[in-house]
């Protein structure tokens, strides 16, 4: 019986102001250049603290849908990455949402941007990828899934790459598989500790500049989720889903 229940997801408030502004900007309300009102305002509007929105903008702003001008304040960005999701969106809705091939996309993405990243990376790169290794590490020793934290290490190696467009790629289709890594929960007991290990090796090849070893480790941490993609995909393919 207890197989036919789910884990309940409680959004926080920073979530729900991000989402509601990105709704916003996809509907066409907001437009590329339009200015949000003060922090104050928002806050007031949204009935929180400032904290909460100033948390959801930061956000925005790290996966380029806002960004921060002087003297202007914060505006919508240009269409870029945010047009790009819609459009794999709908693509991925008409498909049936074929997780396998979003699966094998993020992993020829995440190789190659591990590979790069050993090539290319800057002092300061390390110390962005060690921080999101710890914020998900903290995480993991507490015994909860540090999902945010999983993937903003994956999107620090994809910056160190120095590919914007990679990372552009990167920004669309991981957060969709990582969503669906919680509906169809495959990550289970244990998994987060070794992913911890995982992550750990990958940063070290990068460190030492090492770019096979790096995207071979990367093929290595990926690996589960990808099996179990085809695993699914044939289970439909069969008829058992």
């Amino acid at each position: 019986m207890l197989e036919n229940f789910s884990e309940i997801t409680i959004e926080s408030p920073a979530d729900k102001i991000s989402r509601q502004i990105r709704e916003l900007i996809l509907s066409g309300q907001l437009k590329p250049g339009d200015r949000l009102p003060p922090e104050r305002k928002l806050a007031e509007k949204f009935g929180v603290g400032r904290t909460y929105v100033r948390e959801a903008l930061q956000k925005l702003e790290f996966y380029g849908i806002l960004k921060t001008q002087p003297q202007s304040g914060t505006v919508v960005a240009g269409m870029g990455i945010t047009a790009l999701e819609g459009l794999i969106s709908d693509i991925l809705q008409l498909e049936n949402s074929d997780f396998a091939s979003l699966v094998e996309t993020r992993v020829l993405l995440e190789t190659q941007a591990a590979t790069l990243a050993a090539k290319r990376r800057t002092p300061e790169d390390l110390i962005n990828i060690q921080k999101a290794l710890d914020a998900y590490q903290e995480k993991v020793l507490r015994e909860e899934q540090g999902v945010e934290e999983d993937l903003m290490f994956h999107l620090k190696i994809a910056e160190a790459s120095k590919n914007s467009v990679l990372k552009s790629l990167m920004l669309i289709i991981t957060p969709d598989i990582v969503n669906s890594f919680i509906k169809l929960d495959i990550c289970k007991a244990g998994r987060f500790h070794r992913a911890l290990e995982e992550h750990q090796i990958i940063l070290d090849h990068i460190a030492n500049q090492e770019p096979e070893k790096a995207g071979a480790a990367m093929r290595v941490h990926l690996k589960d989720v990808l099996d179990y993609s085809y695993t699914l995909k044939n289970g439909r393919l069969n008829g058992t889903d």
